[in-house]
Order: C-alpha cells, then structure tokens, then sequence
C-alpha cells in the first residue's frame, strides 16, 4: 500500500496517472472557495490537464473552506500535499485512476479569515472560483433578492473585516485590492443555477452595497463574473470507494473522488484578468452560455428531480436502478421531450434527442452508484430553479404539464417523511421542519404544498397546473408511486 503524497507519486501502480508536471514549479492563480468532490472532478481536473501539457503552471488553486464541515476536508488533503485521486467509472466496469496535482494549498476560513482574504487580494490571484451549492447565494427563491436578514450576513455586515461567510470574504479581499490598486480578480461561479455569473454578480454586489455604497458601485462596474454550465455526475465518496482504490491499484488516498466518464463545461468568454487556455483541454468557451445552461438544468437536472422522489418512493436507492426500469425511463424521457425540450431554444452544436438519450445511458451507469438519497437533498433550493420555470414556461404557450407537476407531486409525497412501507425517511433541507409540516396536511387539504408561495409563487392559482398535481397526489397516496408512473404513461393528450 502507498500513501498518496508528493514523494510517492514515483512509486505507484503504473496503472495510475500522474502529474507529469514538477510541482514545485507551481504557483497559485485561482482561490476557489467550495472544494468538494465536484470541483475535484471538474474545475481542478481541467486546470491539471493543462498542466500536463505544460501550461497553466501560474494557475495553481487555492482551496478555501468557510463551512465546520470542511475542516475534515482540508487536514485530508493537507496530509497528502493537496493530491487526491479521481477515479473515472466506465459502465462497462473499468476504473480509470488519475492523481490530480492542480491544488496547491487549502485554506479552513474559520481558523484562518485573515490568510484567506490575503490570499485573495494578492496580485497573482486572478479568479475566485465558486462551488458553494445553489443554496449558498443567499437569494429568495421566488423574488430572487439578496437576504440582508440573514443572521451570517448581518454579523458581516457589522464587522465587515473579520468576515465569515462567502460573501464577506470575497468583498473584504476586493475592497483591499481597490485600496491597493490591484486589479480586481474575476468571481467565476460554477454551481448549477441558471445565469449563475449574473446571480453571483446580483449577490455579491448587493453585500457590497449594503456594506459600503461606493465599493458596490465599483464592484458592478469593475469585477467580471462570467456564466458558466458546468455538468459531470459526481457521487459522495463513500468509504467503499477508498478500500476499492486501495485494494485495485494499491493507493492510500483519504478522500479520493469518484465520477463518470462524461464532463462539460461551456464557459463565457468574460474574465477582467486573464484565464487558464481551457479551449484546449475541451472547455467550450462561448459568447453566450443561456442555451447550453437551460438545456442542463431543465434536461439533466429536472430529469434528476424527476427520477428521485418516484424512485424512492418506489423502492430504489440508486438512480442506476431506475434508469434500468423501462418505465421510469419512458416517463423521463416524456418530460425531457413533451415537457423540458419545448422551453429550449436552439443549442448550438448539440442534437437534443441524442443528449436526451446521453443522459439516460449516464443515470444507468451502474459503476457511479449515485444515491437518490443526494439527488433528494435541499429540494427546496432545486425544484424552484430548474422545475417551477418549466411548467411556467409550458403555461404560457399552451404546452404539457402533467409529468412536471407529477414531479412537484411526488416531492409532496416524499417529503411526508415515510415510504410506501412505513420506514422513515430522512429528509436533508435546509427548509426540513416546515415542510414536512406542511406535507403532513398532504391529506387533509391536498393543495397545502403548493400554497407556499415562497417555493412555488403563483402556481396555485393556476387550474391547470392544480388539477395534475393533484391527481398525481392523490394517485400516490392510493396506489403508490409505480401504479401512479403506469397511469401517466397511459394518460393521453396536454394536461
């Protein structure tokens, strides 16, 4: 067995990839801020690629942890020299290791604010990258506003040098830089929300408002935050995985990342201070992203929501087994064409039905073994992102709703908290207690859900969309989630 750091890199399986780049040649170019398994199989893997051409060796990363839960994450890495080793997942079953030696330091924010904005306003950091969830932009979900209520803020806003939370941190390292008269670094988001350049920039700029009017009018003015679609299926790593890299190829990784062998990123070509030549190691850099970003979001990642909550309620705990159930395929392929597809305009370079088909044979990948339970998480944050504008968008021009509002029925049910055989089920959220007080009434006054116009805005008032999500709830209470999927796909005509 061999522990994964920089002197072992020599001593692996030869079947493991390794940087052929010297390490201690790099230097840090990016601070990204949100270092999960994600960006460790995408933004970080991407910046390693050009590394191994030889390029991008001034454009290190520096990960930065502000949540408790990442203080794990950096002591992990630290003691492996920041490499860690993600493992492609072929269906066929071929596991294709490769260390990534692109991080070059971590950060833990709350035991280190004062290194963490310094590192951010030194000179030769150019972007500040961004992987902090779609719940971590601290927006309403429906009016879309910067939360001042919020109680992290508030305490930022208050003591704006001594900051915890994302925002504070980031706008404090500009204000110094603006001091200074360095150039500000580019904020470059990489989450899964639609326009998620524009909402950071939306975001950041009302922190930096509230903190100090002139430094939010130069921010608006002077930082670039260009739009992204970024898309690869990165499951949790679980401890099987880390005994599977040891046993197969002989490697000690503490927390290596697991993923499929599909990646994109098309990025927009909007950075203030330079970028890594990411056109060259498959990133498609474009003047506009909406086209690709909708076509992921209300495609893959709707399709995602819809498979999940009918899933589980049915039985399954892996979003491979559904995909290999023909009728959860032809339901999710009936919304992907009746329902997600008519909202798209055209998508330059991409055929839809061939995507369509893509992403299926991705969910059924059985190697990837992404839970439905991740896939069911902070639902609140989600389905009012990549659903709710869909069925809006299919009110408006007359189109088919009844598999979307099957979807928001089923999220209804599942947040009830039992299973069609009584076991519990645990729901993550950051909205859990009300919801699941507001689906306990599931029964008793069947629109209670959907009455909360903080998720769902007006949609109660519309018929249409009432009359399916109510036949669908009330189709899962009586008969269950697989007879309710066997209706639907009987069911004929725009509902």
């Amino acid at each position: 067995m061999t522990q994964l750091n920089n002197h072992s890199l020599g001593k692996l399986n030869a079947a493991v990839a390794v940087p052929t780049y010297d390490r201690k040649t790099l230097t840090a170019g990016i601070v990204h801020i949100g270092v999960g398994g994600f960006h460790r199989a995408h933004q970080a893997m991407y910046v390693d690629a050009l590394m191994n051409q030889g390029e991008a060796l001034d454009w290190g990363i520096v990960g930065v942890g502000v949540m408790p839960s990442d203080k794990r994450m950096q002591q992990t890495l630290a003691a492996q020299e920041y490499l860690y080793t993600l493992v492609v997942k072929h269906p066929d079953g071929q596991y294709e290791p490769r260390v990534i030696g692109s991080m070059v330091n971590y950060l833990f924010a709350p035991e280190e604010t004062e290194a963490v904005i310094e590192q951010m306003a030194d000179p030769a950091i150019r972007i500040v990258s961004l992987t902090v969830t779609e719940g971590g932009y601290n927006f309403h979900p429906v009016s879309g506003e910067f939360d001042l209520d919020n109680p992290q803020v508030c305490a930022d806003l208050a003591n704006p040098t001594q900051p915890a939370t994302t925002f504070g941190l980031v706008v404090e390292a500009l204000a110094r830089r603006r001091t200074r008269g360095v150039a500000p670094f580019t904020v470059m988001s990489c989450d899964n929300i639609q326009g998620n350049g524009d909402v950071a920039k939306r975001m950041f700029g009302a922190y930096a408002q509230a903190r100090d009017a002139e430094l939010g009018t130069w921010l608006a003015a002077e930082v670039a935050f260009p739009n992204a679609m970024v898309d690869r299926i990165t499951p949790v790593t679980s401890p099987m995985d880390i005994d599977e890299l040891a046993q197969r190829f002989g490697v000690e990784d503490g927390w290596p990342v697991v993923c499929e062998p599909f990646t994109q990123w098309v990025l927009e070509e909007h950075f203030s201070l330079g970028r890594p030549a990411f056109e060259k190691v498959g990133v498609q850099v474009v003047e506009d992203v909406e086209p690709y970003e909708l076509m992921k979001l209300r495609l893959l990642n709707a399709s995602h929501q819809a498979l999940t909550y009918f899933g589980y309620l049915a039985g399954y705990r892996h979003a491979h087994e559904v995909c290999q159930d023909p009728l959860f395929v032809d339901f999710l392929l009936g919304y992907m064409r009746e329902e997600g597809t008519p909202t798209l305009a055209p998508v330059p370079g991409v055929d839809l039905e061939t995507y369509r088909l893509t992403l299926i044979a991705r969910f059924a990948n059985p190697q990837i073994k992404d839970t439905l339970a991740r896939l069911c998480a902070e639902s609140s944050d989600r389905i009012p992102k990549w659903l709710v504008p869909v069925i809006r968008q299919q009110l408006a021009q007359g189109g088919e709703i009844k598999r979307s509002a099957a979807v928001v029925a089923s999220w209804a049910r599942y947040a009830e908290g039992f299973d069609e055989q009584g076991e519990p089920i645990e729901i993550v959220d950051r909205l859990k207690a009300p919801l699941m007080a507001i689906a306990a009434k599931n029964r008793t006054r069947a629109t209670a859900f959907i009455e909360n116009r903080e998720l769902f805005g007006d949609l109660i008032d519309s018929s249409r969309f009432v009359e399916a999500y109510l036949a669908t709830l009330s189709s899962l209470h009586e008969r269950g989630a697989r007879a309710t999927l066997e209706e639907l796909a009987l069911s004929k005509g725009t509902v």
